[in-house]
């Protein structure tokens, strides 16, 4: 008989939730008991998998003694508060949400980057998933720096309103409705209209005027590549887009490499496409390539016209897949084959 795993999903009604839900459907991973946890709004709803109809249940009153692995995608907050409890009570706890990310004994885990540092995750029993927008800037760039070496990222982001849950899908769409009907909108989850309109505002300002997201592009670039001496300068932006980030990139190699040479890694790197055929037209969206889907996608690959040595690169991602639900879920793969 093959392994199983007794599983738990915390936040299992928010969007990353009901997506590492259907994913591990999808990849088959293997699954015993599967706990649907949530706050007590959620209680008692109903959901799908495998053909069968799970309840969800009270976080606050499960043990996670019952289950050998939980996914928690419901905020920093309920991290910190349960996701210490669970890794003491022996299952290991792989966080959606930013609170564990810098903690020096807490593995922060791209499986197709940096898979060997999960080795150390019995240190405190939780496993930290990166930011949305890092994931698949690096999976672009892992290959570039192991090759010639990386001394600066200069990126700016074109971030989906998923990234901010179903309340910033709801938010874009009634706003648009409004908006094409000649009706006031309403503005609550942002803090300006983010229909038709670009804010270079996610997350909370930092004392240095950058936001949080931007500050986390540095921190989690230079503890996943293991290399402090990597600059990012980031600027974070939401745009009208309901589902895949964007982000243009500039780097400056530490050695000369060729965009043709760029490409000849992307087609090699895993996790990641190359649609670069610029006279056809052919480059990457949001909506033509990063929604609903796996890849990290590459295009618009160009040596900088300056003569240095660096790159330019458009790449895009299914921010709710690959930027969070797939990566959990591939961590969570690695983990049963490797160290459970």
């Amino acid at each position: 008989m093959d392994m199983t795993y007794d599983v738990a999903i915390v936040g299992a009604t928010g969007l990353v939730g009901e997506t590492l839900l259907s994913i591990l459907e999808e990849r088959n991973f293997p699954v015993g008991s599967v706990y649907l946890l949530a706050s007590e709004r959620s209680v008692g709803v109903k959901i799908q998998f495998k053909g069968k109809t799970i309840k969800v249940e009270l976080l606050l009153d499960f043990d996670f003694s019952q289950v050998k692995i939980a996914w928690f995608c419901a905020g920093g907050a309920t991290s910190e508060k349960f996701a210490p409890i669970a890794a003491d009570a022996g299952c290991v706890v792989i966080d959606n949400s930013s609170f564990f990310r810098n903690d020096f004994d807490v593995p922060l885990v791209i499986p197709e980057v940096n898979p060997d540092s999960i080795v150390n995750y019995s240190a405190r029993n939780i496993i930290a998933n990166p930011n949305c927008s890092t994931i698949q800037m690096l999976l672009a760039l892992a290959p570039i720096h192991r090759e010639v070496g990386i001394e600066r990222i200069n990126v700016s982001t074109y971030q989906a309103v998923s990234g901010s849950g179903k309340a910033g899908l709801e938010e874009l769409a009634k706003q648009t409705t409004s908006l094409l009907n000649a009706r006031d909108v309403e503005v609550n989850v942002y803090s300006q209209q983010i229909a038709f309109n670009v804010l270079p505002h996610i997350d909370v300002f930092e004392e240095n005027d950058y936001t949080r997201e931007e500050m986390k592009m540095l921190w989690e670039t230079q503890k996943i590549l293991e290399d402090e001496s990597i600059a990012v300068n980031a600027t974070c932006v939401r745009v009208p887009v309901f589902h895949g980030h964007s982000e243009s990139l500039h780097i400056d190699t530490a050695g000369y490499i060729s965009a043709a040479e760029v490409r000849a890694l992307m087609k090699e790197a895993p996790g990641v496409e190359l649609v670069d055929s610029p006279q056809q037209q052919q480059y990457a969206s949001a909506v033509s390539n990063a929604s609903g889907t796996d890849a990290v996608y590459v295009s618009r690959v160009r040596e900088d016209l300056a003569g240095n040595n660096g790159i330019n690169m458009w790449v895009v991602c299914d921010n709710g897949r690959k930027g969070a639900a797939l990566n959990a879920v591939q961590i969570g793969e690695l983990l049963i084959e490797k160290y459970l």
